[in-house]
């Protein structure tokens, strides 16, 4: 059971916050986002979203495989250049403090792969997954992917 169920806490916020997360997950290609979001909830340990988005992951054709891999993701060969661009950006920005070495190498990773708009819209998509990790941890959720479907569409601006 949740601490805190925070669509009935502030509604008005957490529709803003949708609509916001849809909006910028829509900018960048869902299969990228889908290991964005698994990848970082990974980091995070947010079982929630891990749940979540391998489901809707799964749904969308993901394989088992590179689901799988995700956490070796730097030791698996089935990656493109452009995903571990983004997973080692992904990395970089969800662990901050771990230092600057860590951002550098990403960072020119990222440039390698990602034009200057899909470098901020992907720094975009890894704030809003970070956001629903702490708001899941923090608030010990649990939601339901079906349930997410349906609440999503029924708040949808």
């Amino acid at each position: 059971m949740s601490k805190l169920d925070y669509f009935a806490a502030a509604p008005a916020a957490m529709k803003a916050w949708m609509a916001a997360s849809a909006k910028i997950n829509a900018s960048l290609d869902p299969a990228l986002v889908r290991l964005v979001e698994i990848r970082t909830s990974q980091i995070n340990g947010c079982a929630n979203c891990i749940n979540m988005h391998t489901t809707h992951a799964r749904e969308a054709g993901e394989t088992e495989q590179r689901m799988h891999l995700l956490a070796a993701w730097r030791d698996a060969p089935c990656y493109s250049a452009r995903e571990r661009a983004a997973l080692a950006w992904t990395e970089a920005m969800t662990r901050l403090a771990d230092g600057s070495r860590l951002h550098e190498e990403a960072f020119a990773a990222l440039q390698a792969e990602f034009t200057a708009e899909e470098q901020a819209v992907l720094t975009l998509v890894i704030n809003v997954i970070n956001g629903w990790n702490r708001l899941s941890v923090g608030f010990g959720s649990w939601i339901d992917p079906e349930d997410a479907k349906r609440y999503q569409q029924a708040t949808a601006v």
